[in-house]
């Protein structure tokens, strides 16, 4: 059985939350299933002062809403065909969010090869949208708790290093493109970009 980490932990500034989430699980318990994963890159949005956020200049609209709520409930929203999935950071009335950019994989392999159209297992979850793809991870989760199932963060292993840098597919953003606030765990085969 694998346990949901407690609310606690997300009370925490946002880009300490970013580094704190690598290494911990990812899961999607759904019947008799259980999919997970080692949460090996995030990336942090410092909400009204991030021109690369969302909530940039306090936007609040029915997308970003729950970045208004408490740390740890999930943000998740539609990219082209994609879904990406969020951690809600920061205080309330503060929307900050850490996205997550790729997983290693653990448990329910197979189903993620399948959900992903039979990809080798190094290119099931270096995305953020394949990873949702890939433990079938849908806009159903919006302004779910990452502390109760069905998906939810949970404990892991610590990380032996961490590495941080620019963060990815944000060139529109002038200085927030630059901000060194992706991070993941130095070497993992998984990240999605070195």
């Amino acid at each position: 059985m694998i346990t949901p980490i407690d609310q606690s932990f997300f009370n925490k500034p946002t880009l300490q939350l970013s580094k704190d989430l690598l290494g911990c699980r990812l899961v999607h318990l759904m019947d008799n299933i259980v999919i997970s994963g080692r949460i090996v890159e995030t990336e942090a949005y410092m909400g009204p002062v991030d021109r690369a956020a969302h909530s940039f200049q306090n936007r609040r609209t029915k997308r970003t809403e729950i970045m208004y709520h408490e740390a740890g409930l999930i943000y998740t929203y539609q990219m082209h065909t994609h879904t990406l999935i969020n951690i809600v950071s920061g205080n309330i009335d503060c929307p900050e969010a850490v996205l997550i950019r790729a997983i290693e994989p653990i448990d329910g392999i197979d189903y993620m090869i399948q959900m992903r159209n039979n990809q080798p297992i190094s290119n099931l979850t270096n995305g953020p949208g394949k990873l949702t793809k890939a433990m079938n991870i849908t806009m159903s989760s919006y302004g779910q708790k990452s502390w109760e199932p069905p998906v939810f963060i949970a404990e892991g292993t610590k990380p032996h290093a961490i590495s941080s840098g620019p963060r990815i597919g944000i060139e529109n953003t002038g200085e927030a493109r630059d901000y060194p606030w992706r991070f993941w765990i130095t070497d993992n085969p998984f990240i999605s970009r070195k």
